[in-house]
């Protein structure tokens, strides 16, 4: 597959769907309903995946494609397929906290090797290059050619002084005793899939996930980390996170610069 072409269109996807978001993002007041699961959706998720399914589906018509607002039609068994998560981090969407991305992914043989993670809010844009090198492009984002590509790489930590990261809206009493576990520096949260671009550049060393999440929640900030030299792995085994999995649900997994002396649960 062209994988130059499809850097491209994602990005360019991811842009666009950027804009429509925050056209939602600036109203006054947007719808939100609740799903079977109880989680949050809103117009703006719903035209963004509007928009990113159709340029997708445009452009490369023969790869599957999973995304977190179609997910009741999804029955797949392909090996290599995109999957999108529209808009991740409603909640951080609906409270106007700007911790939200557009998340746009492929999985090739169960591991995510390209994605782009845009969070149009914050101004900050994350992908693999053709290479799967992990950068962030300075802005402003023209749609059809890209700007400055800065290669980003994770940190190599001190174990003794960690940085890590955490969700700031599904924040437990399990993933503090976890952390608690190592020796930290410092510790932020963030929204969405900002949290595995904050190991990719280096401003965290680790971010463990105790919690629910779904692939298309995940795999885009998997690839842009593993492009900057990182990982992702099972909560408990520590073995590798893979990816169409039945139900598209993942375990509790570790995201974390090597290095890092990964505890056990």
């Amino acid at each position: 597959m062209d994988l130059q072409k499809l850097t491209l269109v994602m990005r360019r996807l991811a842009l666009e769907a950027g804009d429509k978001i925050m056209e939602i993002y600036a109203a006054e007041d947007f719808e939100v309903r609740s799903k079977s699961d109880q989680s949050p959706v809103t117009e703006a998720d719903e035209a963004a995946d509007a928009i990113i399914s159709a340029g997708l589906r445009a452009e490369f018509p023969e790869l599957p494609l999973v995304t977190e607002e179609q997910a009741a039609s999804h029955d797949i068994e392909a090996k290599t397929f995109l999957i999108v998560d529209p808009l991740d981090g409603t909640k951080e969407f609906v409270q106007r906290r700007g911790d939200f991305t557009v998340n746009i992914a492929l999985v090739f043989d169960g591991s995510p090797v390209r994605g782009v993670v845009y969070a149009p809010a914050k101004g900050r844009l994350f992908y693999t290059d053709a290479g799967g090198n992990a950068v962030e492009e300075d802005g402003p984002f023209d749609k059809e050619t890209p700007g400055q590509q800065n290669r980003i790489r994770v940190s190599k930590p001190n174990n003794a002084a960690l940085l890590v990261v955490a969700s700031k809206s599904h924040r437990d009493q399990a993933t503090d005793d976890y952390i608690s576990k190592y020796a930290v520096k410092d510790m932020k949260s963030a929204g969405s899939s900002l949290k595995f671009c904050l190991v990719a550049t280096g401003e965290a060393d680790l971010y463990p996930r105790v919690g629910r999440t779904m692939e298309w929640d995940t795999a885009a900030g998997h690839a842009v980390l593993v492009g900057a030299g990182g990982d992702v792995v099972h909560f408990d085994t520590h073995q590798p996170l893979r990816y169409g999995k039945e139900g598209f649900a993942n375990p509790f997994f570790i995201a974390y610069a090597p290095g890092v002396e990964l505890k056990k649960a």
